[in-house]
């Protein structure tokens, strides 16, 4: 998921970031929404049927939950783009963000279970990602294959340094926006996976 569902409170990569309340978590968390949500922030404004051709899913039901993700001010009417009654939609924000730990104590089983689906969904796009560059990698300029990285380190933190290490990512990656302009020769848009997380002891 390009993207950019963002946990936690530290610094957020982007501009025009959504924060999201138990209402709007709980219209989110919908596998199918999320998708499309991920796909309008990446490639950019598309019809229903262009989306559904693209994540495999039928024209009726991407058209339905596009309608859902705009009743909660996720995705907008693209007009300019809109062609009789051909109806193109784009995304609102270039990320979101909500506070995962909040939600996880929510009294309300729904918005706990909300979030929980959320999480995962995160995890398994990012794991597709990850996967997808594995196996076509080699379709790429050889300079690509000296730029990229699937590293993981051990280092013993409490959850204060933990949050400090966290927004230190955040910030770093920030710094590199609009350093490539669109378009230039030889560059590509570059995703990042921020997985930090505790292990319990042996």
């Amino acid at each position: 998921m390009p993207a950019t569902e963002n946990d936690g409170e530290s610094a957020v990569v982007g501009q025009n970031v959504h924060t999201v309340d138990a209402r709007t978590l709980r219209a989110l968390a919908h596998p199918l929404r999320l998708r499309l949500l991920s796909a309008l922030r990446e490639f950019g404004p598309a019809t229903a049927s262009g989306l559904a051709d693209r994540l495999g899913e039928s024209s009726g039901a991407t058209s339905y939950h596009l309608r859902q993700l705009a009743t909660y001010g996720f995705v907008e009417d693209d007009p300019e783009r809109g062609k009789g009654r051909e109806r193109w939609w784009r995304a609102v924000h270039t990320g979101t963000a909500f506070n995962s730990d909040r939600f996880l104590s929510h009294p309300d089983p729904e918005v706990r279970g909300a979030v929980g689906v959320v999480l995962h969904e995160i995890a398994t796009a990012h794991a597709q990602e990850l996967n997808t560059w594995l196996g076509t990698m080699h379709e790429w300029p050889e300079e690509w294959l000296h730029g990229w990285d699937a590293s993981d380190f051990k280092v013993r933190l409490t959850p204060d340094l933990s949050r400090e290490l966290i927004g230190k990512i955040h910030d770093l990656i920030a710094s590199y926006e609009d350093r490539v302009p669109e378009g230039t020769e030889g560059s590509a848009t570059v995703r990042s996976h921020v997985h930090l997380f505790p292990r319990p002891a042996e």
